[in-house]
C-alpha cells in the first residue's frame, strides 16, 4: 500500500511537473511571438533587438486572388519566387468595398470567404519569413475606395454627402471607416487561429493607400483625419507599428518644401502628418515616368534622387523616425521603355536606398511595384514583374535583399554611422556596383 501511495505521489508530481512545463513552453512561445513583431528605435527598425534593413514588394492582389480556394496557388508561388529573392517584407491591400468579389459588399457586412483569402495570405506569409503591411482603404474607385464609402453614404439617405473628400470629415464616412479596420485588426485568422492584432507576421498597418483630397490642397484636412484614425487604431492594437500610405507630397507646414514636389500637390502634407506621434514611420511613392510623363530619363533619374534625398534628410532631422520607399517602379507600356529602362531606373534606386541606410540609417527599405505570378496578364498594369520569367530584373532585387541584410549584419544598432568604407563584397559604393544611371 505504501509502495501504492509513493507510486501516485511520484505520478501527481510528475504531472505537475509537465503542466509546469507545458505552461512554461507556452509563455516561451508567446514571448517568442512578442519578440518578434518588428518596431522601432529612433529611426531604425528594429527585430529582436537588431537593426532591420530590407528588400520587399507590393502585391496589391493577394487577397483577392485567394478568395477563390483553386488560385491560391498564385500566392504561393509569388512567395516562393520573392523568398528565394530574400524579399523579406510585402505590402498588399486589406479591403475590397463594393464591387464584384467585395470583401466588404456593404457597410459592416462581409463576404467570409474573401475573410479567409486574407487569413490564407497571412498564414502563407508567415511560412515563407514574409512580414505583411496591411493596408485598410484605398484613396482611388479601383477596390472601391473613398468614393464606395460616400456612395454608401448616399444610399443609406445621408444627408451632405457632397464628394469623396467629405471621407476625411462626415462622422457617417468615419463611422465606416472605423468598423472596417476593427474588423480587420481583431479578426482571429481561421488558419493560424491567431487574431491578427498579435500576429507578428504583420509588421504594419497602413491608414490608406495615397491619401489625396480634392478641396484641401493645404493638408490640413487628410492631417485632421490621419490624428483620429492613427489614436483609433492605436486604441485597438498597440503591437504593430502604424504608417499613413502617404506618397510624400509637401504641404503648407513647410512651404519651402513644395519646390521639391513634382510641380503639383495633392492635398497632403509630408511633415505635419508624420509629426504625430501614433505614427511610427514614413513613406514614400515614386513614379517619375507618370508625374514627369514625357521627360527624359535623365531628367527622371534627376527628380528620383531630389525626391528620395529631400524625405530621408527630413525624416532623419525633422521627423527622426525610419523612412520606407513603399512603391516606385517604371511602367513598360510607356513608348520606349523596355526592361533595361526599368533595369536602370531600379539600380538607382537602390543604390540611393542602400547608400542612405550605409550613411546613418533611417532609411529602412524599398517595396517595388509590383510582383505577379505567372498567368496573371489581366493584372499587369505595366509595371508587373514575373521573377521567373525576368531574371536580369530578379538578379537586380536578389542583389539588393543580400545588400541590405548583409549592411544590418554590419551595424551596431542604433549607431548606423559606424559603418564606414566599402561594402564587404567589395564591389564600389553598392555590392551590386551599378554605375552612374543614363
Amino acid at each position: 500500500m505504501a509502495y501504492f501511495g509513493r507510486a501516485i505521489s511520484s505520478f501527481f508530481a510528475l504531472l505537475c511537473l509537465l503542466q509546469l512545463a507545458i505552461v512554461t513552453e507556452a509563455r516561451n512561445i508567446e514571448n517568442s511571438k512578442n519578440a518578434d513583431f518588428v518596431r522601432t528605435r529612433g529611426a531604425h527598425f528594429v527585430l529582436n533587438g537588431s537593426p532591420f534593413l530590407f528588400n520587399g514588394f507590393n502585391s496589391y492582389w493577394l487577397m483577392h486572388v485567394a478568395a477563390e480556394p483553386t488560385e491560391r496557388y498564385k500566392v504561393s508561388e509569388v512567395f516562393t519566387e520573392a523568398s528565394a529573392a530574400s524579399l523579406s517584407v510585402c505590402r498588399t491591400w486589406a479591403f475590397s468595398d463594393g464591387g464584384d468579389a467585395a470583401l466588404q459588399i456593404s457597410p459592416g457586412v462581409y463576404d467570409e470567404r474573401v475573410l479567409q483569402g486574407l487569413d490564407f495570405v497571412i498564414s502563407e506569409a508567415r511560412k515563407y519569413g514574409i512580414r505583411l503591411i496591411l493596408s485598410f482603404v484605398n484613396n482611388y474607385k479601383d477596390f472601391g475606395g473613398r468614393s464606395q464609402y460616400a456612395q454608401w453614404a448616399k444610399n443609406a439617405g445621408i444627408q451632405n454627402i457632397n464628394s469623396e473628400d467629405d471621407f476625411y470629415t462626415h462622422p457617417v464616412l468615419k463611422d465606416y471607416y472605423k468598423n472596417h479596420v476593427k474588423k480587420i485588426v481583431t479578426r482571429v485568422n481561421t488558419m493560424t487561429k491567431i487574431a491578427y492584432r498579435d500576429d507578428s507576421t504583420i509588421m504594419a498597418w497602413e491608414l490608406m493607400n495615397e491619401p489625396r483630397c480634392n478641396v484641401d490642397y493645404s493638408g490640413k484636412t487628410v492631417n485632421g483625419w490621419v490624428q483620429e484614425m492613427a489614436s483609433f487604431v492605436k486604441s485597438l492594437d498597440k503591437k504593430h507599428l502604424l504608417e499613413i500610405g502617404m506618397e510624400g507630397f509637401y504641404g503648407d507646414s513647410m512651404p519651402e518644401k513644395k519646390q521639391v514636389n513634382p510641380g503639383f500637390q495633392v492635398g497632403t502634407d509630408f511633415i505635419s502628418s508624420h509629426l504625430i506621434k501614433e505614427i511610427d514611420f514614413a513613406t514614400i511613392h515614386a513614379y517619375t515616368d507618370q508625374w514627369l510623363s514625357g521627360q527624359s530619363d535623365d531628367a527622371q533619374a534627376a527628380f528620383m534622387q531630389r525626391w528620395m534625398t529631400s524625405h530621408w534628410q527630413d525624416s532623419r532631422t525633422i521627423l527622426k523616425m525610419p523612412l520606407v520607399l513603399a512603391e516606385f517602379g517604371k511602367s513598360s507600356k510607356d513608348p520606349g521603355n523596355n526592361q533595361n529602362a526599368r533595369d536602370a531606373f531600379m539600380s538607382l534606386v537602390y543604390r540611393n536606398v542602400y547608400n542612405f541606410a550605409k550613411a546613418g540609417g533611417t532609411m529602412g527599405g524599398s517595396l517595388v511595384w509590383q510582383l505577379v505570378a505567372q498567368g496573371m496578364d489581366n493584372f499587369d498594369d505595366g509595371y508587373s514583374i514575373m521573377l521567373a520569367q525576368n531574371p536580369s530584373t530578379a538578379g537586380l532585387i536578389s542583389g539588393q535583399s543580400h545588400a541590405m541584410t548583409t549592411l544590418a549584419h554590419l551595424v551596431n544598432s542604433p549607431n548606423l554611422g559606424q559603418v564606414h568604407g566599402h561594402h564587404p563584397l567589395g564591389v564600389g559604393h553598392h555590392p551590386l556596383g551599378m554605375g552612374h544611371h543614363g
